[in-house]
């Protein structure tokens, strides 16, 4: 078991210090989530860990030979070299002999009859058995396949933001470090991939450190999270589910100590106001411990934060009306023929394979671009506002504080109360030393939060959100979920991020490419999971292919008729999910009876049977629920 060890870490940029003495220990086998605000110092912390960057204090240590693999956000490449050579970039003499291997087999295949290439091959073949190549060249293909990539001879320097992204990441994967850093891992990637790469971390011998903002794939992989906050590391066992339980926990002893705290602080403000003469040795040691507590009263009233709830414009019951839209960005037609009205309050996510035209879909309904044919209606008190992918063009030589006051220097919320610029920033995690900071001082995520407060300042009534998620970290995905809960305007939202589109979409949009748009009424896992059984099950794939010019009529017919079993099942099946869903409410019902009882304690052991037996319940209930929609369809 390998481990690697930082000790005593300390570290600035420029004036603003990351890490004060902070420690982390990584073994084979751990799968560690590190999450914390955008500007803590995570990209930096695991450029440290990565060995890209050294510290100001304190040591990195690990065991003779041991290998990283790093994936950055903004990935570093050649771009004279192909997507091949890329992929292959290593040290490892095993990889630059599958990278020969490869090389070589191109060339023979524009020239198959030059012994000299001939000779190569062999002697490189040779070399390939001696060293089992194979299986590395093996696993390296299927990462390429699974991620997406087609063309490994394509020069680098032609791919997409995307694209580079994946190349990026298959790199990674393919040199099997003892240490995986992934940042960012899942931006640029689709739901199936997401869903491999999630089994593939899960299933990987050595260790991973990684940071995302999607909760879900977080949830799957880690075994451990590590929260990074004023300047110092938290470790949390288990997943980001369990995360939670002991954070919550954790802040609400901290609202009971704030409590007792304030109550303090309010006596020893009034010893310090009453102005005592005498400042012996009693009263310096009342006053450190009066600057103490009001050090720990800021610093547990930052954790509290501040719930937004803008003021919203009125907004009609036309939003938009798309009547036959058609858009292509030659000669890659995008969308064809596509007719939706969206509605007042309605909440759509759209997602789907990157290159299928979910950003160029927002640019119609913003009107920045003309459709090719049919017509975008907006209705008349539709304010947008709209968070693109790209930066505003702002003067980054301006200070924060500066740059929202262009926009307003208060805003009103829906209660008639206005709050102003200082609470807004630090509802979204700008504490007060920040807010005189120049903005070519922030980080990525920390610009990509300042854009979004100046969109939200605007009051707009619809908006319209191109990947959200991306850069953007958990704590401000939190603020903004809340807030689009009690939004009174539209939205429509493009992402990749399961968690998020959960959370705020009613309907779904999924761009499926070749102009193909599939509307959805429900989440994105139920969407998922769906998908995954269409893909498994060889009855739902003969139902597709039934369609097409091969499969016979009798057959098309065979497969969607109910069986004579089936059909009884399908006269009972309602009646016996009403019979659960009761089960259900009435052992609910049993433990609120009990949750009034004194001395809860005696009731503990009956409290967990009947959670057991309602979880138990429920399982049966959704299994009943999947088989309903299965003959629901069949008997239609």
């Amino acid at each position: 078991m390998k481990e690697l060890k930082l000790e005593d870490i300390t570290h600035s940029i420029g004036v603003k210090e990351l890490f004060k003495h902070l420690n982390i220990s990584i073994t084979t086998g751990e799968k560690i989530g590190l999450i914390g605000r955008n500007g803590t110092g995570k990209s930096t912390l695991l450029d440290i860990v990565a060995g890209d960057a050294l510290p100001d204090e304190g040591q990195r240590i690990t065991p003779k030979d041991y290998t990283v693999a790093y994936l950055k956000q903004e990935p570093q490449y050649d771009p004279d070299e192909t997507v091949l050579e890329t992929i292959f970039n290593s040290p490892q003499p095993l990889i630059q002999l599958v990278l020969q291997y490869e090389l070589i087999l191109e060339q023979l295949s524009q020239n198959a009859t030059d012994q000299a290439l001939q000779k190569k091959y062999t002697k490189i073949e040779e070399e390939m058995n001696r060293l089992d190549g194979w299986s590395i060249d093996a696993t390296a293909k299927s990462i390429l396949n699974r991620l997406g990539i087609k063309d490994v001879h394509a020069p680098m320097r032609n791919l997409s933001g995307g694209q580079i992204k994946r190349v990026a990441l298959a790199q990674v994967l393919i040199a099997d470090a003892d240490l995986l850093i992934l940042d960012e891992p899942t931006n640029h990637l689709d739901f199936s991939s997401i869903l491999w790469l999630e089994n593939f971390i899960k299933n990987y011998s050595g260790a991973v450190l990684l940071v995302t903002h999607d909760r879900y794939f977080l949830d799957q992989v880690v075994n451990q999270i590590v929260e990074l906050d004023f300047q110092s590391l938290t470790k949390y066992p288990g997943n980001y589910a369990a995360y939670l339980q002991k954070k919550q926990e954790l802040l609400e002893n901290i609202a009971l100590r704030q409590e007792k705290n304030y109550q303090l602080y309010k006596q020893e403000l009034a010893w310090m106001r009453d102005g005592v003469r005498a400042r012996g040795t009693k009263q310096k040691a009342r006053i450190q411990r009066f600057e103490k507590l009001q050090d720990e009263v800021n610093s547990e009233a930052r954790q509290a934060g501040i719930t937004i709830n803008f003021k919203t414009p009125r907004l009609g019951k036309q939003v938009f009306d798309l009547e036959k839209v058609s858009f292509s960005y030659h000669p890659k037609a995008l969308i064809k023929d596509f007719s939706l009205i969206i509605k007042r309050y309605e909440r759509i996510g759209i997602t789907g394979d990157n290159g299928t035209g979910k950003s160029t879909f927002l640019k119609l309904l913003s009107q920045q671009l003309v459709p090719d044919s049919g017509t975008v209606t907006v209705g008349q008190t539709v304010k947008i506002g709209f968070y693109q992918q790209t930066f505003p063009k702002w003067d980054e030589n301006k200070r924060i504080i500066e740059y929202l006051q262009e926009a307003a220097k208060t805003i009103a919320l829906k209660n008639g109360q206005q709050i102003n610029l200082i609470q807004l920033l630090e509802s979204f995690s700008f504490p007060k030393k920040t807010h005189g900071a120049f903005i070519r001082t922030l980080s990525g995520g920390e610009k990509r939060r300042l854009h979004l407060i100046r969109i939200l300042m605007e009051q707009p009534n619809v908006l319209l959100l191109d990947e959200p998620t991306n850069d953007l970290d958990i704590e401000t995905l939190q603020v903004l979920e809340a807030f689009l809960e009690d939004f009174k305007g539209s939205v429509v939202a493009v992402s990749h991020d399961r968690y998020f589109l959960d959370k705020i979409s009613d309907k779904l949009l999924i761009f499926k490419g070749n102009a193909q748009i599939e509307e959805y009424f429900g989440s994105l896992s139920e969407y998922t999971i769906k998908q995954q059984k269409v893909e498994n099950v060889p009855q739902a794939k003969d139902i597709n292919r039934a369609t097409t010019k091969n499969a016979s009529a009798s057959h098309q017919e065979t497969k969607k008729r109910l069986s004579y079993m089936e059909k009884k099942e399908w006269e009972t099946i309602e009646e016996e999910i009403e019979a659960l869903e009761q089960k259900s409410q009435m052992i609910e019902a049993k433990m609120n009876e009990i949750s009034l009882l004194p001395n809860q304690e005696k009731y503990y052991g009956d409290l967990m049977d009947l959670q057991n037996e309602k979880e138990e319940i429920e399982m049966k209930l959704l299994e009943k629920m999947e088989r309903w929609e299965y003959l629901s369809e069949l008997a239609e």
